[in-house]
């Protein structure tokens, strides 16, 4: 646990007790979590001059020595193109090492390839399997994408109730856009029984969370 906060603090401030030198020689010597560290501080400029190229090879370093963030991290330079050559068939095969090591962002994304079919051949059955790892890890955006998927019925069969229970796991873990679809089911009684009262409730805290939409509908609601 107190590795865990140290690093946590490391990641945030940019400052550690030991230099930079040390942080690095410490990376060199096989500390895999450093040398994660190391790469999002020349990533964001945190403590050093940015540098994403460096950013890159620390990444890089992290997940060839199986830290699953650092697989992610690498992934989504070669997605975007920064510090690297942008590559998304590289990027598919990062994130799937990162989703395989235990990294949720790196499932959720991995998610995001197979359903857009970009880098990897289009399959959203593949990409609800993905959702729903990414959602079973806490992801909440893992959550949202994944009771989408219920509720269109794309790459699984059509399912309102299931739509209904992700949304509500999303919008309780804090994705605001899960609230407001939540709303959206209530007031036209889709998987769930039809309440105009649940519907504003819900767009009410959309509207808390900043979702413009939630607030509109909202205010609607209020004057009924």
């Amino acid at each position: 646990m107190k590795k865990i906060l140290l690093i946590v603090i490391m990641l945030v401030t940019g400052l550690s007790a030991n230099s930079l030198e040390e942080n690095t020689k410490a990376c060199d010597g096989g500390d895999m979590e450093v040398c994660y560290i190391l790469g999002y501080w020349y990533d964001t400029g945190r403590g050093v001059k940015q540098d994403q190229v460096k950013a890159s090879e620390y990444f890089g370093k992290a997940c060839d020595g199986g830290d699953g963030g650092g697989c992610y991290m690498l992934g989504n330079m070669y997605a975007k193109g920064e510090g690297v050559k942008k590559d998304s068939f590289k990027a598919v095969k990062l994130f799937t090492k990162a989703c395989d090591g235990g990294d949720m962002y790196g499932c959720y994304d991995l998610a995001l390839k197979y359903n857009n079919g970009d880098g990897v051949r289009q399959d959203s059955v593949k990409a609800v399997k993905l959702y729903t790892k990414a959602c079973d890890g806490s992801l909440m955006n893992g959550c949202f994408n994944l009771a989408l998927m219920y509720d269109t019925g794309e790459g699984v069969k059509k399912d309102p109730f299931n739509a209904v229970k992700l949304y509500t796991k999303a919008c309780d873990g804090g994705k605001t856009s899960g609230c407001f679809n939540l709303a959206n089911l209530y007031y036209k009684g889709y998987g769930v029984r039809q309440s105009h009262s649940k519907a504003k409730e819900y767009y009410g805290k959309a509207c808390d969370g900043g979702h413009s939409n939630g607030c509109k509908n909202y205010a609607i609601l209020n004057k009924k």
